[in-house]
């Protein structure tokens, strides 16, 4: 069993609710009267940092964690550093390599140095980066897959492992979540489903994942936020992050 405080909500799945510093006051006030405690900062129309500070101070919320632009993590430490400082935040995470080209094991290789350092110039200011997969880190290399390459060759890079994008790489996640105990602060939930015969996000417990198996899998791994997110919903977000909320508490929240 969890504690409460350790469920989050990952903001992305609220992105087209979050364009303005009025519509980020009001949306945090709907997640906290769903019942969540923590946040993760994504998907957040760019604005002041002292503002977004106190917006996210006002409501009661605690910003867990964040998801960082590429761009900032590695060509602005120090503003992202002193952004997440201010805004009491003690963990962030590389989103997505988009634009990498992982297919040969050199690129990894300089793909994982560039990390490295990144993840050793955050963790020397006293914050976590993460690294969160999709399914095309999935592949494999002369043998071992690109992911797990990864982060063989950057071992001070946090893993914030991602259900869905594990089942959808054709991976257990519970399997995942075991290769890395101690190094995962980050544990981000989506359940895998199917509908109409295409894969689709759904709320957890809507869909096909072991969560019994997974829970256990994160609580011996030492997860400290469990991050619920749901990129596509098929209903309104909020009922969405609600559905979800609720499943996860009456099963594994003490």
């Amino acid at each position: 069993m969890i504690k409460h405080s350790q469920l989050a909500a990952q903001l992305y799945t609220l992105r087209d609710f979050l364009k303005t510093p009025e519509d980020v006051e009001k949306s945090l006030a709907k997640v906290k009267a769903i019942g969540y405690e923590a946040i993760q900062l994504s998907g957040i129309a760019p604005m002041d940092d002292q503002v977004l500070a106190d917006i996210i101070r006002a409501s009661g919320l605690f910003p867990c964690a964040s998801h960082d632009p590429a761009v900032k993590i590695f060509d602005d430490p120090d503003a992202v550093i002193a952004r997440l400082k201010l805004i009491g935040c003690p963990h962030t995470a590389y989103p997505c390599p988009h634009l990498q080209d992982l297919n040969t094991v050199e690129a990894v290789t300089a793909w994982a140095e560039v990390l490295e350092k990144a993840a050793q110039k955050f963790q020397a200011a006293g914050v976590t980066l993460s690294y969160h997969n999709h399914a095309r880190e999935f592949c494999k290399i002369d043998g071992e897959i690109q992911l797990e390459m990864l982060y063989r060759l950057a071992p001070s890079l946090l893993a914030e492992i991602d259900t869905f994008w594990v089942q959808s790489g054709g991976q257990n996640p519970i399997d995942w979540i075991n290769k890395f105990p101690g190094r995962q602060k980050l544990l981000h939930l989506k359940d895998y489903g199917i509908i109409n015969n295409e894969r689709c996000m759904r709320p957890i417990g809507c869909g096909n994942l072991n969560w019994d198996g997974i829970f256990e899998a994160a609580e011996k791994a030492g997860v400290e936020y469990y991050i619920v997110e749901q990129d596509v919903c098929q209903k309104d977000p909020f009922e969405s992050l609600a559905d979800s909320y609720r499943f996860i508490v009456d099963r594994f929240v003490k």
